[in-house]
């Protein structure tokens, strides 16, 4: 026991300052928000929609649309793309409240809006989540547990992670909700106490990912329960997740609010 208190002295305080202080530095291989070149893009080019696996891509009255919700971060159309009208950037803040504003354009400049009216109000300062998954693959569920360890310590900020949905303001759920999964994850949202909020983290939880349209599953959590926020990915970075958390509860600004 001596040697484990010594040991964990030496180490000193290791939980990262975020959001008081700066973000932690992240891979140079992390593709975060997309950024289009309206400019760059020429018109009669489809190699970027050609080689997405998810036709995350598509070109709406003349502009090119890229949709978080569906894409994979896989940055095959950057690679493709040879006018370098496509590149994902270092904005890890990803979070929006509603689906529509996972799709970019040329014109989005910074991440929309995450706040929730009834979380912010109901669960500022405690907010306890039963995860759950709905068929993912585990790399979100993985992501998301990161959030547990000592250097992110998630409950810092009052939020954790509890094991039956009756203890739960909630529900964090990860994959595209197979059909094996549907009425378990109704069930599980039935059982979380009123009013209640629903998190789905992760392109899987969101559209189906590359499971999209496939008869065994339900292309995400909306179609089965209400989503309140979005936090896209494949997988979300755990800095990802936990600032769509903050910002879903209201305890940072989103940056459109300055």
């Amino acid at each position: 026991m001596f040697r484990q208190l010594r040991t964990r002295l030496s180490q000193k305080y290791r939980t990262m300052s975020y959001p008081n202080g700066p973000a932690p530095e992240l891979p140079a291989r992390f593709a975060g928000r997309p950024v289009l070149n309206a400019a760059a893009c020429r018109g009669d080019c489809s190699a970027c929609m050609a080689v997405c696996p998810t036709g995350a891509i598509r070109r709406r009255e003349g502009a090119m649309q890229l949709d978080m919700g569906s894409c994979l971060f896989c940055r095959a159309c950057e690679r493709a793309c040879p006018h370098g009208a496509i590149c994902f950037g270092g904005d890890h803040q990803l979070a929006a409240a509603k689906r529509e504003d996972l799709i970019v354009t040329s014109e989005t400049r910074c991440a929309s809006p995450a706040r929730n009216e009834l979380a912010s109000r109901l669960f500022p300062r405690s907010l306890k989540l039963r995860q759950v998954s709905a068929g993912g693959c585990n790399a979100c569920e993985a992501d998301s547990n990161v959030l547990t360890t000592l250097a992110w310590d998630i409950g810092r900020f009052g939020i954790q992670f509890v094991a039956s949905p009756r203890h739960a303001d909630g529900l964090l759920i990860t994959g595209p909700v197979t059909e094996n999964m549907r009425l378990a994850l109704k069930k599980t949202h039935d059982a979380v106490p009123e009013p209640k909020i629903v998190i789905a983290a992760g392109v899987c939880a969101i559209s189906g990912g590359a499971y999209a349209d496939h008869p065994e599953q339900h292309n995400g959590a909306a179609a089965v329960v209400p989503v309140d926020v979005f936090i896209p990915g494949c997988p979300p970075h755990p800095l990802t997740i936990l600032d769509g958390l903050l910002r879903f509860l209201g305890r940072i600004p989103d940056p459109s609010k300055g």
